[in-house]
């Protein structure tokens, strides 16, 4: 049976995220005093007296607002309470009860889930302000008194949580999850790849570039396997980065692709390659991550029999420096070749995983020796004694030699090349590490 599911909700900038950051203990979700800064659904686990949680961040309600933005919030609040098991209202006490807290309660009650009223932003400690009762008008019991910042009353506000969550259940058996982030430019189609996988409105699409901002997890359970697939805001030039919220969302994106196994690059077919395309690119292949170079929205091109084929060849030119990552097109609209996509994840997060024996890889190497011999400097030879792996994810060898610095480079991607002949490795970077010892050393 799936996790109960707690979701923070309230009109905006009542301190949800703030509060949402504390129960959780890490700063997931985007702090500003801007209100909307929280757009879709944040995820975490939360843990309290035994009890283990999914708690839910949600962007501010706003109930009759027409503006794009934040009538998907709200739609997106409105999953969220569909899917939660308990539902925390946060209100603000130095706003005091407003229309909109009175329109949200209204909305909650006719949901029929147990709800929790909490008043954030009690700051003070000692005696509760008087204008603390003034909440009761709400209709929802009493009032639980928080402040998000310090922590006071959080450990209330878990307790009463746990007491309407429903009864455990045992956890599932682990399974082996691959967990991929979605990157690339603002508006090239990463949210709408994940809504099409997930079958719903996980994350908010819209034709405004940036629209998603936090770093979105989503769990999809298929023929192909267990994935997490992690939407990230679109990393814009670093020059036009001119403001925290978007710096904030910069580094969410790197962090999403810190904890992936396999990164989805994503490119827009109707734009063709950029040189933030590349920089993108350069995040993931520098942090070791199996790669998958996904060209999108290729329904809205006009196409021939050579097409395809041309345009591959122009982006493996383009991304020569990571000629591993395999290249498909695609179309999040339509669903086209998303199979194939599945399919393909699952082979480069194998290949990121393989390990090679110690003995099979120095039968290629002696191979690759006799082949082109190793280059020499005033007489003296590279002589390469022997090659093993001692880590995966991403694969990496080390080289025992008699001197370093005649292992030139070139020879290094020779010896790479003959190992991704012999063994594949395809979407996945490989590192080489080498590691000088004497001749006596060797006897």
């Amino acid at each position: 049976m799936a996790q109960s599911v707690v979701a923070l909700v309230g009109r905006p900038n009542v301190g949800k995220s703030t509060l949402f950051n504390k129960l959780i203990g890490q700063r997931l979700s985007i702090v500003e005093d801007t209100p909307g800064v929280t757009r879709d659904r944040i995820f975490a686990q939360c843990e309290w007296t035994g009890h283990n949680f999914m708690l839910a961040d949600t962007g501010g309600i706003e109930p009759y607002s027409d503006d794009v933005i934040l009538s998907q919030m709200r739609h997106q609040a409105q999953l969220a309470i569909e899917q939660a098991d308990v539902i925390v209202l946060i209100t603000d006490i130095k706003a005091g009860v407003t229309a909109n807290d009175m329109d949200v309660a209204a909305m909650l009650q006719k949901s029929g889930k147990p709800i929790i009223l909490c008043v954030n932003k009690v700051d003070h400690v000692g005696a509760i302000p008087a204008d603390f009762y003034e909440f009761y008008n709400l209709g929802l019991g009493d009032p639980i008194a928080v402040s998000s910042v310090h922590g006071h009353g959080t450990g209330d506000l878990l307790d009463a949580i746990c007491e309407l969550l429903p009864e455990q259940q045992e956890a599932p058996e682990e399974t082996d999850v691959i967990k991929i982030a979605v990157i690339g430019k603002p508006n090239v189609g990463k949210s709408s790849l994940i809504n099409h996988i997930a079958g719903e409105e996980r994350s908010i699409v819209s034709d405004i570039a940036g629209t998603t901002r936090d770093a979105i997890d989503t769990e999809i359970h298929n023929r192909y396997g267990d994935f997490i697939f992690i939407d990230t805001a679109g990393l814009r030039r670093q020059s036009r980065v001119d403001d925290r919220i978007e710096k904030y969302s910069v580094l969410r994106a790197e962090m999403a692709v810190e904890r992936a196994d396999v990164c989805l690059i994503m490119i827009d077919a109707t734009e063709g390659f950029t040189e933030q395309d590349s920089k993108v690119a350069g995040i993931a292949h520098g942090k070791g991550k199996a790669c998958i170079i996904v060209v999108n929205k290729w329904d809205a091109i006009e196409k021939d029999g050579r097409t395809m084929d041309y345009m591959r060849k122009s982006l493996m030119e383009d991304f020569s420096f990571m000629s591993y990552a395999p290249i498909i097109f695609i179309s999040a609209k339509t669903g086209q070749r998303i199979d194939r996509l599945f399919e393909l994840i699952k082979y480069v997060s194998q290949q990121h995983a393989i390990r090679i024996s110690t003995g099979m890889l120095n039968d290629v190497l002696a191979v690759a020796t006799a082949r082109v011999q190793p280059p020499s400097d005033k007489g003296k030879r590279l002589r390469i004694f022997y090659i093993t792996q001692p880590s995966t994810q991403p694969p990496t060898f080390v080289c025992f030699v008699n001197r370093a610095d005649l292992f030139h480079f070139s020879y290094q991607r020779y010896i790479e090349n003959q190992i991704r002949e012999t063994f594949g490795l395809e979407g996945t970077p490989v590192r080489i590490v080498v590691r000088e010892r004497g001749e006596s050393s060797n006897k």
